[in-house]
């Protein structure tokens, strides 16, 4: 038998409605906020991630599913979302349009993780972007829709993280002064903090290795460096998030994992699972280095799996599939194409109607809209077809009763 490749999921259909429901909230708040979708290739030229996310990244480096395709061209699948709508950004001139331009997306990513809880090969996530504003309104307003995510589906125990890792004048003193504090004890770092040390010291601080996480506790923060521009802007999304009563923490250990990234950087967590639910961040060169204009932008993203988890955790109304309302069984020839005609009318107004189509008994056509859970179960065969009349039951009481095919409200029933 031919199974699915390691580190994927199948979301079947007892699953899956729980994932609609979350994505259709979701996508209610984004558009209350004046977002509007965007949906981009699910592979990209190789280029597009080395460039923008990084060549020193773990994701480039050691994570990206590259392939040579039949005409030459170097493609990867996509490993995260920010590159390919920069992207397309740049290339259908949306940065002529009136700013600033809000996105959202609901996408797959592909990485080739090492499979554990919480870590898939292929993954979902939702992501927002805002193009065209560098002020610090556009990252309080990003950060309060973000929260607002979490109010909706009632997740408690989130905590939000900040930090700002400056602009890349600022991260040029802060960096050596990181270097200077970590060589002494680089030779008790893990290899991969070892491999980061003269290309992207500040990553070091990103390591969940124990005893570099040990070594990191003192390290100078970038917030002493940071100039004038980036110091007023964090402290302005701080003042302000104070204001609107956003709780946070300040965290100098978040750097994220992307090179992209500058000045304010955010994390949502779990503080019951232990890990980040939602990331994201503000980075202002991006789209100069994919070969657009100088165009600010931030923006997060958030595991679909992951929210889906606590979301069910933590809910004790659980989304509930919707409900079979009418289950309408038949004998013979005529019946059946009575009862064809019914369903369709019924669906047509939008009410969730089924009816045999195997050709079953009827008491097996029963036995069915009770495993169904069907709520009516409605009787048709030949008498039924002719008089215009038959019985509907009740199937969580059993009641039955007459009813008038051509006049019944099915609506109001």
């Amino acid at each position: 038998m031919i199974q699915k490749p390691k580190g994927t999921k199948d979301i079947l259909p007892q699953d899956s409605y729980k994932w609609q429901y979350i994505e259709q909230k979701t996508k209610e708040l984004f558009e209350n906020y004046g977002f509007k979708e965007i949906r981009v290739p699910v592979f990209e030229n190789t280029e597009l991630f080395q460039r923008g996310v990084g060549e020193t990244t773990d994701v480039v480096q050691k994570e990206m599913y590259t392939f040579e395709d039949k005409g030459g061209r170097s493609i990867t699948l996509r490993p995260e979302g920010t590159a390919g709508v920069v992207r397309a950004y740049i290339e259908n001139g949306m940065a002529s349009l009136p700013s600033p331009i809000k996105l959202w997306y609901n996408m797959s990513m592909y990485r080739y993780e090492n499979v554990q809880k919480g870590r898939l090969r292929e993954f979902h996530q939702i992501g927002a972007e805002v193009f065209g504003t560098e002020s610090y309104l556009a990252d309080v307003e990003i950060i309060l829709m973000a929260n607002e995510i979490f109010k909706i589906f009632n997740i408690p125990n989130i905590e939000l993280a900040i930090n700002s890792i400056g602009c890349p004048e600022c991260r040029k003193k802060y960096q050596e002064k990181l270097k200077e504090y970590i060589k002494p004890n680089l030779d008790k770092y893990c290899e991969v903090c070892k491999s980061r040390f003269e290309k992207n010291p500040m990553r070091i601080l990103d390591c969940k290795e124990e005893k570099c996480k040990e070594y990191n506790k003192n390290a100078p923060s970038i917030i002493e460096y940071l100039c004038d521009e980036c110091n007023t802007h964090f402290e302005n999304v701080k003042k302000t998030l104070n204001a609107l009563n956003i709780q946070y923490r300040i965290d100098t250990g978040i750097v994220r994992g992307l090179d992209y990234y500058t000045k304010t950087v955010f994390e949502f967590i779990s503080k019951d699972e232990g890990y980040t639910v939602l990331a994201g961040g503000r980075y202002d060169g991006l789209l100069k280095e994919l070969g657009g204009v100088d165009v600010p932008a931030i923006g997060f993203a958030m595991g679909m799996e992951r929210l889906v988890e606590i979301y069910e955790k933590y809910n004790e109304n659980k989304i509930e599939p919707k409900q079979l309302q009418l289950y309408i069984t038949n004998i013979g020839e005529e019946a059946n194409i009575f009862a064809t005609k019914l369903v369709q009318k019924l669906r047509k107004e939008n009410i969730y109607a089924e009816k045999d189509i195997s050709g079953k008994s009827l008491k097996a056509q029963f036995k069915y809209a009770d495993k169904k859970n069907a709520k009516y179960c409605l009787t048709i065969g030949e008498t039924e077809v002719i008089s215009k009349k038959a019985k509907i039951k009740n199937m969580e009481t059993g009641e039955e009763k007459e009813i008038d095919l051509s006049t019944y409200d099915w609506k109001q029933n």
